[in-house]
């Protein structure tokens, strides 16, 4: 966790003591975030390959990659998790295609950096930057076979942050210090490495004890605020990265995103609400990421290992997206996306009054859409298939009636059978909140509709919730607003 932005800290340190301009730092900044964005991209490949992709990738790390050492640790790595007799069989497939099958895998990895780089709008010379990922001073690297000072100076400086952090992290600086000396001239640009084992203790002081959300965001570049807009393309463009995880999967965040915007609006959402709900559709599956894909692409049933890792992603989407400024609405929402209202979903297993209106929306949605996509253990369902098990969801009590109704109106599976009431009230809550507007006390309300007290408070709680308000005037205004009351409702 982190990891990148405590490298960006560390490559900007670097710069800094290497006298590397404003703008330099800027694509160091920005090359140190995106540079494995490609390696999630393509884990499908990674995975069907060597099983585990996020495994892979953190002992890639501990290896000088180039030659045998490489080979071996592909090798080693092959058929992981399968009987004996496959991995032996893909081992000597992978074997006889390692060249090509790598170079592959590298050239669209670096590929899939340039063009997030590029949808999010950074500087066209990012995609340059970040297709030297993989390339080495001594030549010896890929795609290109880039040797030296061919390499930009910010990749260089990004490579070796980006490296020594791990050492750093996992066994000090004495660690980091040797790696970056054993790689030097190999690995390293060499005058690079031995300003980094000179002052290796200045540059990596109190990097690992101070929280680097915040000093991550502090050292961006000046052009790093976002608008409404750029943000709203930024999260939708991070999203299709997202799904990009596996191929039964894309397309996924952006119909999500869609759905549950329409869905809210025949819900009866504010305006801001239904902003909340489309960039929370967009984003809602960051933490997919997190997760390996011998997890997601396993077509048998999943151990309790397995599915312990999985009902994970849900918190790692909130916990990424709470930490940036501004969002912590749409981490509050994405992070809720399994969870459902008898308490049996994940992570935190919430139900009832826990779980807001835009969060029982955006789960509803996003079940009715996943059922609509293959997955390794099913084919898709078509929409009728796929309204009918929504519908069943919400008879078992695990998803809001009210939720269900409006993502089958939006997604045309439902007729209109009435103007849905703002929020999702009832029919029987509008007329709770027409009273509670005239004055009436809990008993009163029930006297007036024949219902038990209880009942009463149960509506008047529930109308509280859904509509925002914590007292009568609060309900009062808002359903002036809404239109729900004049002078003479109820009488």
């Amino acid at each position: 966790m982190e990891h990148m932005l405590r490298a960006s800290l560390l490559g900007l340190r670097i710069a800094d003591r290497a006298g590397v301009g404003q703008a330099g730092r800027g694509r160091i900044y920005y090359a140190n975030l995106l540079a494995w964005i490609g390696c999630h991209a393509d884990s499908f490949e990674l995975a069907a390959l060597f099983g585990d992709d996020i495994g892979f990738r953190a002992d890639y790390y501990m290896i000088d990659s180039r030659g045998l050492p490489m080979f071996s640790l592909m090798l080693r790595r092959t058929g992981s998790g399968l009987p004996a007799l496959r991995r032996a069989g893909l081992r000597s497939r992978f074997a006889a295609t390692a060249p090509t099958a790598v170079r592959t895998l590298i050239r669209s990895h670096c590929t899939s950096a340039g063009q997030l780089a590029t949808k999010v709008g950074l500087d066209e010379s990012m995609a340059e930057i970040l297709s030297n990922t993989f390339e080495r001073w001594d030549g010896k690297g890929l795609p290109a076979g880039r040797a030296g000072v061919e390499i930009p100076l910010e990749m260089r400086i990004t490579q070796l942050a980006d490296t020594a952090e791990v050492f750093l992290r996992t066994g000090g600086v004495d660690a980091a210090v040797a790696m970056v000396r054993k790689r030097r001239g190999t690995q390293f640009d060499p005058e690079l490495a031995d300003l980094f084992c000179a002052h290796a203790r200045g540059l990596t002081e109190n990097l690992l004890d101070i929280d680097p959300w915040p000093a991550a965001l502090a050292a961006a570049p000046e052009d790093a605020v976002l608008s409404g807009p750029e943000l709203d393309s930024v999260l939708m463009a991070i999203g299709d990265f997202a799904d990009l995880k596996s191929p039964h999967t894309v397309g996924h965040s952006r119909s999500v995103a869609a759905l549950a915007a329409e869905t809210a609006r025949e819900y009866g959402s504010s305006v801001e609400e239904i902003e909340v709900l489309r960039r929370a559709g967009w984003v809602h599956d960051l933490g997919r990421m997190g997760v390996s894909n011998s997890v997601w692409d396993k077509k048998s049933p999943l151990s309790y290992v397995e599915r312990e890792r999985l009902q994970m992603y849900p918190y790692l989407s909130e916990r990424i997206l709470g930490r940036v400024p501004g969002m912590s609405r749409v981490a509050e929402v994405a992070g809720a996306h399994h969870e459902r209202i008898d308490g049996s979903g994940y992570p935190r297993g919430r139900g009832g009054t826990a779980l807001d209106p835009s969060q029982r929306i955006l789960a509803a949605a996003d079940a009715y859409q996943t059922s609509l996509e293959p997955r390794p253990h099913r084919p898709a369902l078509t929409p009728l298939e796929a309204g009918t098990r929504l519908r069943a969801e919400a008879g078992a009590g695990r998803l809001e009636e009210e939720s269900v109704d409006a993502v089958l109106v939006a997604a045309g599976q439902q007729a209109r059978r009435r103007r849905l009431l703002p929020c999702g009230l009832t029919d029987r809550e509008a007329e709770v909140l027409r009273l509670l507007c005239q004055g009436l006390n809990n008993r009163e309300i029930a006297n007036t509709l024949y219902i038990a007290p209880k009942t009463a408070s149960n509506h008047v709680e529930h109308i509280y919730l859904k509509i925002g308000a914590g007292n009568r005037v609060g309900a009062t205004l808002f359903a002036l607003d809404q239109g729900l009351w004049s002078g003479a409702a109820g009488r």
